[in-house]
């Protein structure tokens, strides 16, 4: 800290660029601490954005984030801390089956409020022992209308990827169960727009036509609020049992992207700027989210 503190560190030879990102990302997680304690949990959560950007494999800061979230009631976001927080957990060498099933508690909870806390979409996971086909697409959108009826108007299940649960994720000593997620809307419309994203290669913000493309002010509000504030959250829950969008790693950081390229359309330069530098924790954690083997993880 010393030598950063007198523009030194970078030209020492005993000092590697790793060393003073971890040192950068503990000052990080001391603010985020600082902030939380003073009651400011939005500036808590940009030092939490930061604090996983210099330092994406250390378990606690992606717990710290969920923290904040859950402090913001993002629960979603929460949970999607808590998810990578257990899975970074084993894959730096974390042994304590106590301290993983801790974490678990939390990711479950979190999954628990953020499908507590909707009214306009419900959901419903099913176990994969195979690939889902279309057949067995109709057969658990059948199952999700006899369940859930008041969520008939547009069901919709992920086609992309496996999601996983904390109940049944095991890491490292088993795979985790594999599940669908399908979810179920009251508006047909927002439905709709989660089916033609799904489609496209890449995660584009929903009902958008081209990325990043400008948006005059009244244009942006109406989007929002026809369409982006409404299928946000549906995003989140996608994300919070899901590591990993088989249509490409680093979609959840593309879709942030997009979102605050909405943000900035809309003049909201202080979410704008929260929202990037989530997008950037997400991608820096992208590359420890890939599927290793127990031996790969070793040289992690």
């Amino acid at each position: 800290v010393q030598l950063c503190s007198k523009g030194s560190a970078i030209d020492n030879p005993k000092s590697s660029p790793e060393d003073i990102s971890s040192i950068a990302s503990f000052i990080e997680t001391k603010l985020v601490i600082c902030y939380l304690k003073l009651k400011k949990p939005d500036d808590a959560l940009n030092h939490a954005h930061r604090s996983i950007i210099l330092n994406p494999a250390y378990f606690r800061n992606h717990l710290r984030q969920a923290a904040v979230f859950r402090r913001l009631q993002r629960y979603a976001e929460a949970a999607r801390s808590a998810m990578i927080a257990d899975y970074m957990y084993w894959l730096t060498g974390g042994t304590e089956q106590h301290t993983s099933n801790l974490i678990k508690l939390y990711w479950q909870a979190m999954i628990e409020e953020a499908i507590t806390a909707e009214v306009s979409f419900s959901v419903m996971y099913t176990p994969l022992v195979t690939e889902v086909k279309a057949e067995k697409i109709n057969k658990i959108k059948s199952m999700f209308a006899k369940y859930h009826p008041d969520y008939v108007e547009y069901i919709y299940t992920d086609p992309h990827g496996y999601h996983i649960l904390p109940q049944t994720t095991k890491w490292p000593s088993h795979p985790p169960q594999k599940y669908s997620l399908t979810l179920g809307f009251r508006n047909k419309h927002i439905g709709k727009i989660l089916e033609r994203w799904s489609r496209r290669t890449l995660p584009i913000f929903p009902d958008r036509k081209t990325p990043f493309s400008p948006l005059t002010k009244q244009d942006a509000e109406r989007y929002w609020n026809n369409t982006g504030k409404r299928i946000v959250p549906v995003i989140d829950i996608i994300r919070s049992t899901k590591l990993v969008d088989d249509r490409c790693p680093c979609a959840r950081g593309i879709e942030k992207l997009h979102y605050a390229s909405l943000l900035g359309c809309l003049e909201r330069a202080e979410e704008q700027s929260q929202v990037i530098n989530q997008a950037m924790a997400e991608l820096a954690t992208v590359p420890y989210l890939q599927d290793v083997s127990q031996q790969d993880a070793k040289l992690v």
